[in-house]
């Protein structure tokens, strides 16, 4: 008999075999599902000790049902899935993987800057409809000396930063948490919220999603943009009050959006962004390459492993 019982209770990769081969090296059982509530989460991981966690919501009410639980992994770096607070009172270990995409993040967040910046998306629909004329993508500015605003600054948008320095974009920072020094490191000027979003030709979102930064972009901070500024997502869809940049969009207060993430996934058939010629979407996968996928699941599973061995995870995110 095994020793240790694990639940995978959802995930949206074609095969699992890379958490199979590192939990079955530590001798668990490993059960797998694919569920969307909590009821279904409880009912799956009857007697298990660890649960790996991608989407399904893993409530106080899931941990009070699983007495056995020891620790939850999630495949990703938010936890916003897991009640965190439920969890450290519980003494059950919160872990993610914090390393595993922030190379391939970045690349993506720049590359919806070029399409914004360059009208990429409008132009080519152009030509296939048979229009071939420049003046579609009016107007578009040389991206050398504009201002990029990064809203949270953590290694992700750190790595950003690198590559937006090297195409000649000036660099202003919100975050709350950082240091002077690391803000001249970049040679970046750390402002308000308010004051990014009035000097930013590009306003690229990176905080997690808490209770605090939920809807930390609203009405407000759209009031303060420029007209032909774009807002850029790759974080969290709620941490943009979505009716306020909706809102935003329709009354020409920016530019632009392009948004890995919305509020509500997949995004309903009728959303108003899926009309709107100057939005561009992409359907959460910024964290995306073959590689990436890779490390995440071998590494969510390794924390699992850590955690049912009696060691201290790698990648703890609560403190017990």
């Amino acid at each position: 008999m095994k020793r240790f019982k694990v639940l995978i209770s959802d995930y949206e990769f074609k095969s699992i075999t890379i958490e199979k081969e590192v939990l079955h090296s530590a001798g668990a059982e490993i059960i797998t599902a694919q569920c969307k509530t909590e009821d279904e989460v409880i009912s799956a991981g009857k007697g298990v000790h660890a649960i790996i966690n991608q989407y399904a919501p893993i409530t106080r009410k899931v941990m009070e049902s699983l007495p056995n639980l020891k620790v939850i992994a999630r495949y990703g770096v938010g936890v916003n899935t897991i009640d965190l607070e439920a969890a450290t009172k519980h003494g059950i270990y919160v872990t993610n993987v914090t390393d595993y995409c922030m190379e391939e993040v970045a690349d993506h967040t720049f590359s919806l800057l070029l399409a914004c910046a360059r009208k990429i998306v409008q132009l080519n629909k152009a030509v296939k409809n048979d229009v071939w004329d420049y003046k579609v993508g009016m107007p578009i500015y040389r991206l050398k000396g504009r201002i990029l605003g990064l809203v949270g600054f953590g290694s992700i948008p750190q790595n950003l930063a690198k590559k937006a320095i090297s195409f000649g974009l000036k660099l202003v920072i919100y975050d709350p948490f950082i240091s002077k020094s690391l803000a001249d490191k970049y040679k970046a000027e750390v402002v308000s919220l308010n004051e990014l979003m009035k000097i930013s030709d590009f306003i690229s979102v990176h905080t997690p999603l808490t209770n605090e930064t939920k809807g930390l972009i609203g009405k407000e901070q759209f009031n303060h943009a420029k007209k032909e500024a774009f807002m850029i997502n790759t974080s969290r869809g709620e941490v943009v009050d979505e009716e306020a940049l909706i809102h935003a969009l329709r009354k020409n207060q920016i530019g632009g959006a392009a948004l890995d993430v919305v509020s509500q996934e997949p995004i309903r058939h009728n959303h108003p962004l899926l009309k709107m010629e100057n939005v561009i979407l992409t359907p959460h996968v910024a964290w995306y390459s073959e590689e990436s996928q890779i490390e995440l699941q071998r590494k969510t599973a390794e924390n699992v492993v850590d955690v049912l061995k009696g060691s201290s995870p790698k990648y703890l995110v609560n403190k017990i």
